[in-house]
């Protein structure tokens, strides 16, 4: 019995194989030896390539990322903000060629949301478009329109360069995701930077931030109070970055009157070499339950919570927060020479009607250094204090009760506190590393968050893709496919023809 299986087996293989050997023959017989043939099935072949080509393009699929930043796949984040619009988007890509990566971005917003179109033109077919929003002829330009409200991008917009390496880093997806925001969103958050009072700015230091605010659909400016009197009132957020002077009295004023009308502070705070009195900047924290900074710096010793074993670059533990969610899943901060934030006891804090809310902390291993003389990594008694400290922290001061008769919500100020400011600057990590602090880690997306979540734009809070150069990284399943292209296919076709040739050649 099992004879016979086995003979049917060979049988059935044999049949098989007579089969695949006729067809064999036939295209020997019928088609390679006549030359007329052979040029009809080349072209039949060519023919069917075209049209599986064809077909894949207007099925527009997602082309495959070999980026190690995945630069050109739309992102989830990306997704999200723009998965509930209700508004028809369209966007214009004026004398771009077709096979443009960033094409092809733009066309996965499509499969997200059907409203939001993208579309390829010439300045000639469409000078409707050149005209209305001012594309300078033979340049290009995209354009982001939804009814009225338009955002107009041009090819530098998509990238920024990184001044020390002189490397481009790719934001194609952040620009076009913003521009879509933007015409979509009814109100634009302002974000004002207090000027005056530091050392570093917008222009000078915080570049790189001041570009991720704005591709986060944010208006950044500055703000000199003594020149305008009061903190303006389209304010959504006042940032407040590592102050090396006391605020004058009048900025001083003018920011409590705005913590007073419900306004809400981000506040960056360095480490100081020496105590020194601020009575303003005191009077300020003093409002949300913070005491006074004291000189000093934090150190690490946990090796697990320190950057290339240097007890002054600690990592922070992220707690589970509105603000520090998705920092907590993501690997974390780095922080530079931090400092310690102090607040006020318990019963202070319920007189002051503060609610604090941790959002970093140090291992119970760290230690606060006030003698700077000191050289030893380990803590030393009597001078070092030691312990876990909080380096971040939310106060939120309640202004006013809800009121159910009339409807009326709670009215809230919200500060936002880091004792550290370094890593939200484009100072590089150390001397042999041109990246800037900014954009270690998840430092970037700390201080978007924290503006988010100030601004009330919870929805934004996220983990935000890491752009950089373009940098090839194959999967090993990948790579065999790119090679078997390159080389297998190449040299399949130069034996198919040797063989071709060979047999018309015996034939003669």
């Amino acid at each position: 019995m099992k004879e016979g299986n086995e003979n049917n087996k060979l049988v059935k293989v044999k049949a098989k194989e007579k089969k695949s050997n006729k067809f064999i023959e036939i295209i020997k017989k019928r088609w390679l030896i006549d030359g007329t043939k052979t040029i009809i099935l080349i072209a039949a072949i060519v023919a069917v390539f075209i049209a599986i080509n064809l077909v894949m393009q207007s099925l527009e699929l997602t082309p495959i990322d070999l980026s190690q930043e995945k630069l050109f796949t739309l992102t989830d984040e990306s997704k999200e903000k723009v998965k509930d619009i209700e508004k028809d988007v369209k966007i214009y890509f004026i004398e771009y060629s077709e096979d443009d990566t960033t094409i092809d971005l733009a066309k996965q917003y499509k499969k997200v949301n059907e409203r939001i179109t993208t579309e390829v033109v010439k300045a000639n077919d469409r000078p409707d478009l050149v005209q209305k929003y001012g594309i300078e002829s033979g340049t290009e330009g995209i354009i982001v329109e939804c009814g009225e409200r338009y955002k107009v991008l041009t090819s530098e917009d998509l990238v920024t360069y990184d001044t020390s390496t002189y490397e481009t880093i790719d934001i194609a997806e952040e620009k076009l995701t913003a521009a879509i925001a933007s015409v979509t969103t009814e109100k634009i958050p302002k974000i004002y930077f207090l000027s005056g009072y530091s050392n570093i700015s917008l222009e000078n230091g915080l570049q790189f931030l001041n570009i991720y605010l704005q591709n986060e659909v944010n208006e950044v400016e500055n703000v000199d109070i003594l020149t305008t009197g009061k903190v303006p009132d389209d304010c959504s957020t006042l940032v407040i970055i590592a102050p090396s002077k006391d605020i004058d009295e009048l900025a001083t004023n003018a920011i409590i009157e705005y913590i007073n009308k419900g306004g809400n502070i981000l506040w960056f705070q360095s480490a100081i070499a020496q105590n020194t009195e601020m009575p303003n900047i005191n009077k300020i924290l003093a409002m949300y339950g913070i005491n006074p900074f004291t000189a000093g710096i934090i150190r690490e010793t946990d090796t697990t919570k320190m950057l290339a074993d240097s007890p002054d670059l600690i990592l922070p533990d992220a707690q589970s927060t509105d603000v520090t969610q998705k920092i907590q899943s993501t690997g974390g901060v780095t922080f530079i020479d931090a400092t310690k934030i102090n607040t006020m006891e318990e019963e202070k804090l319920t007189e002051l009607k503060v609610e604090q809310t941790d959002l970093l902390t140090t291992s119970e291993e760290a230690y606060f250094r006030k003698n700077f003389s000191l050289q030893a990594d380990e803590p030393q008694e009597g001078d070092d204090e030691t312990g876990s400290f909080t380096v971040g922290q939310m106060m939120t001061k309640t202004l006013s009760e809800a009121n159910e008769e009339t409807g009326e919500s709670a009215k809230t100020s919200k500060l936002v506190i880091y004792g550290e400011s370094y890593f939200i600057s484009d100072v590089p990590l150390s001397q042999s590393s041109a990246v800037p602090v900014i954009n270690y880690r998840q430092n970037k997306d700390l201080a978007l968050n924290s503006i988010a979540y100030l601004s009330n734009r919870e929805e934004d809070i996220t983990a935000r893709k890491n752009t950089g150069v373009v940098t090839y990284q194959a999967t090993e399943a990948e790579n065999t496919v790119i090679l078997i292209i390159i080389f297998t296919v190449p040299i399949v076709i130069m034996i198919a023809g040797i063989i071709v040739w060979i047999i018309r050649r015996r034939r003669k």
